[in-house]
């Protein structure tokens, strides 16, 4: 196969007009002329081209090889305890190329968890070469939440039209939407740093409708109620199935901090409750029971796909139905998608499912790991909170706003593509489960966002031993007592069925072992 490589320069991205006034702005500092601005702006970079596809399968397929002489260094930082123990210093980055790394051991590394599913596009993808030509361009960074800039607000038009599955050429639905104050319409975009601080966000605007921000605000629609948030629950009905960032309050959704929630739910703060995955008669009798008296479920918080645990997949009829009785009852939704977006055609996954979130969470995958930048899309109904209520200093980053753009471009023009290697990766691992049924209880995820099950611990760890003496990334998750023993795997979308045949073939000479 052969991905599509969208040629594009600033101009094109960015709109000749922002350009114009970009290139008068440095020929007035005297930076350069404007002939040189001018060179820079409209340079046409190849995105993906076929000579870099290529090169690709070639180092994929040469894993394992030691391709330079060992960096030798005594260099451990300063990390905590639990970093150290953690740290795998031989794999530790030299540079890298598409989906391999260059380890300091001078060997080469397969991404098969994408580095840990921030690089969607692998390592040096050519389409980011415009960060650079941004960079020497002028065109700056940091900017203040009051002063956002150009190529922000534009990417948070473009997310808004993508989110809503609008045409490009549609400005009219467009300015519709974005003036819409209708319930499951998304059009609000808070620029911010990290995953954790977008769902919490999120959880913020949920809280507001039982808490007042400050004494400002008028009372809240539900005070006087308890919030309960529903999550989803492990297969032991506990609490640790979810993951949604590492502030406390999501920490507690997971069973972390248990003295302080255990004062806090007894205070009448708040409430978590579990709902078994893919039961909606649990989900039914939830959402009922915790919609009387004294409570008040204030959200509905998944992933679909929850590769935090084994990557278990929501099933589309069940999500259907529990988004269903979310709206009967008055009960907002949010859709975490860090791990999710941009592995999938349409770059939301939420898309294949036919749903309406009232939150969606967006990052690592949109900028490629170029910078830390997340989003939460939300609704008019949900823009509750004032802009002190949820904004980070540096989340309207100019350039993290521009490697948006480049990965969105480039993701729209291979959708087809995204959707045939996620298929052939998922069918190649569902015949692997079936003819290694003896050691593989299921397989599970969706597309290239993938998990194998195994009966027991010992053997999911003696496979990724295995795999990763191979040097193909991927990971044993053990270490939940309530999650089936399972190994991830998350290959960039950028591989083509020769580099997946690489993960494969790996998996498949590790389970014969077995």
């Amino acid at each position: 196969m052969k991905f599509n490589s969208p040629k594009k320069s600033l101009s094109d991205l960015l709109g000749k007009d922002y350009i114009e006034s970009v290139v008068s702005g440095v020929e007035a500092f005297g930076l350069m002329s404007r002939e040189e601005a001018l060179k820079i702006a409209n340079e046409k970079v190849d995105f993906y081209p076929e000579e870099a596809q290529k090169k690709n399968e070639e180092f994929a397929k040469r894993a394992g090889e030691q391709l330079i002489p060992t960096f030798k260094n005594d260099n451990d930082g300063a990390a905590t305890n639990s970093f150290k123990k953690a740290f795998h210093k031989d794999s530790a980055p030299v540079t890298g190329f598409g989906c391999v790394r260059l380890g300091e051991d001078g060997r080469l590394y397969l991404i098969g968890k994408s580095e840990h599913y921030h690089v969607p596009f692998g390592h040096r993808f050519g389409g980011y070469k415009l960060l650079e030509n941004a960079h020497k361009l002028g065109i700056l960074n940091p900017t203040h939440n009051n002063t956002r800039g150009y190529v922000t607000r534009l990417l948070e038009r473009e997310m808004v039209r993508t989110a809503n599955g609008l045409s490009r050429d549609d400005k009219e639905g467009l300015e519709k939407v974005l003036a819409s104050t209708e319930p499951k319409v998304l059009n609000r975009v808070i620029n911010l740093e990290t995953g954790s601080v977008a769902c919490e966000a999120g959880f913020k605007m949920m809280l507001a409708r039982f808490y007042r921000l400050d004494k400002s605000f008028q009372e809240a629609k539900y005070e006087g109620k308890i919030p309960v948030f529903l999550v989803n629950g492990d297969i032991d009905g506990g609490i640790e199935a979810n993951y949604h960032g590492t502030s406390i309050l999501a920490q507690t959704f997971r069973n972390l901090w248990p003295g302080y929630y255990e004062k806090a739910e007894k205070a009448g703060l708040y409430k978590i409750v579990p709902v078994m995955l893919n039961d909606i008669d649990d989900f039914r009798a939830k959402i009922e029971k915790y919609n009387t008296g004294d409570y008040k479920t204030a959200g509905y918080i998944h992933e679909i796909v929850l590769m935090n645990y084994g990557g278990i997949r929501l099933t589309r009829e069940y999500l259907q139905e529990a988004y269903k009785l979310c709206a009967e009852y008055d009960t907002p939704t949010m859709d975490d998608e860090i791990q999710s977006c941009m592995w999938y055609p349409g770059m939301y996954l939420y898309h294949l499912y036919d749903i309406k979130p009232d939150f969606v969470i967006v990052g690592k995958g949109f900028p490629g790991g170029e910078y830390p930048a997340s989003k939460i899309l939300t609704t008019a109904e949900m823009d509750i909170l004032n802009q002190f209520g949820a904004l980070v200093t540096n989340g309207q980053e100019e350039l993290a706003s521009l490697s948006y753009l480049i990965t969105m471009e480039f993701s729209q023009a291979n959708s087809e593509n995204i959707a045939e290697i996620g298929d052939y990766f998922e069918s190649s691992l569902r015949k692997l489960g079936e003819k290694y049924s003896d050691v593989v209880s299921k397989v599970e995820g969706e597309g290239l966002l993938a998990s194998i099950h195994f009966h027991d611990v010992d053997t999911a760890a003696r496979c990724a031993k295995l795999v990763n003496g191979k040097y193909i990334d991927t990971s044993a998750q053990l270490y939940k007592v309530n999650c089936p023993p399972a190994i991830l795997l998350k290959p960039p979308v950028t591989s083509t069925k020769v580099i997946l045949d690489v993960i494969i073939n790996a998996l498949s000479e590790a389970l014969e072992q077995l």
